[in-house]
């Protein structure tokens, strides 16, 4: 099991630089999971897509459904104390640290191509090309 951020699900998703290395990453191990955070952030990046009309509203949204299919079951509430702890402590937004906290709780790695969380919490996050 490992926690993955919304950039890293994107990538398995969508044609970006990273996707290869997504996909090698869940043939190594497909148990992923995410605060529920991830919904809003793949949103996000979905919205990016369609307005530069790289994707369609029907492509964005089939896309929407495959993610959330596969980490049906697999979406956890995080808490709040120790997200802020964690911002307390780093320069990481809010946002990230819901992945980290996530990891913390369950005791595995996040993946993440994110450099600043990588720096703040080497113990917590791996990259993932690692």
């Amino acid at each position: 099991m490992i926690v993955v951020d919304a950039n890293v699900l994107a990538s398995l998703y969508l044609p970006t630089d990273y996707t290869a290395g997504a996909e090698a990453l869940f043939e190594r191990d497909s148990d992923w999971v995410a605060p529920v955070l991830w919904r809003s952030e793949f949103r996000n990046i979905l919205a990016g897509y369609m307005r530069r009309r790289t994707l369609s509203f029907d492509q964005a949204r089939d896309v929407q459904s495959e993610a959330e299919s596969l980490l049906s079951g697999s979406e956890y509430e995080v808490e709040s104390r120790q997200v802020l702890e964690l911002v307390h402590d780093s320069d990481c937004s809010a946002y990230d640290c819901e992945y980290v906290a996530l990891a913390m709780t369950l005791g595995v790695k996040l993946v993440t191509m994110d450099t600043t969380i990588l720096r703040a919490f080497p113990k917590h996050a791996i990259a993932m090309t690692d």
